[in-house]
């Protein structure tokens, strides 16, 4: 990703407010800043989360919290713990995740 038209910024995350989204595979909320093309998110995923769609945008993800659990469409599993992450590029590998005890995460895409 290139990142474009974006001045530097300072984020307080704390100001910045979250958008819930529950749906029959638990709950989402996402608080977001958008800067020139890039989007910076802070997402927390309720247990037992489990989205129901591929993802083909790219991303570069960090877990802050529990556990995320991320499936390729070609049947790979990964699961990653705080401290971990992954990057994919846009079009790459489609990809969703889930959780079984909830997940906090920080994304850039």
């Amino acid at each position: 990703m290139l990142i474009k038209n974006t001045k530097f910024a300072m984020t307080d995350w704390s100001d910045v407010p979250a958008r819930a989204k529950d749906s029959e595979f638990g709950s989402v909320a996402s608080q977001t800043v958008q800067s020139g093309n890039a989007r910076v998110r802070i997402v927390e995923y309720s247990p037992g989360y489990h989205s129901d769609q591929w993802c083909e945008r790219g991303h570069v993800v960090y877990v802050l919290e529990g556990e995320l659990v991320t499936e390729l469409k070609d049947g790979r599993i990964f699961t990653m713990k705080a401290g971990m992450g992954y990057h994919v590029g846009d079009q790459a590998e489609p990809h969703r995740s889930r959780t079984v005890i909830g997940a906090k995460i920080f994304v850039v895409d």
